[in-house]
């Protein structure tokens, strides 16, 4: 006679569960992502600029600078992944 108890989890009988894939690379690798946004805004600031000076033109400045603030972490964590840092996240 099967019982109506719910089946035990793996906490409960002291298993662990296998660990997760690590993702694909084309997921973790974000450096096309950011060249290409990078570049996108760059065209949007050559546009803006030649149609007369507005506040997309600052945007597209800011999207520039901050896409290599990312490109510039990016870089520090990858670095510090290689050199075995603690702190550094894995993967990259």
């Amino acid at each position: 006679m099967p019982s109506n108890q719910e089946p035990e989890t793996p906490e409960e009988t002291g298993k662990s569960l296998p660990a997760p894939p690590p993702p694909p690379a084309r997921l973790v690798d974000l450096w096309q992502i950011v060249i290409v946004g990078n570049i996108l805004w760059l065209g949007i600031l050559v546009v803006a600029l030649f149609t007369g000076p507005s506040i997309l033109a600052w945007t597209a400045f800011t999207g520039i600078v901050l896409g290599g603030i990312g490109m510039a972490i990016m870089t520090w964590q990858r670095s510090a992944a290689r050199r075995g840092s603690k702190t550094a996240q894995q993967g990259l």
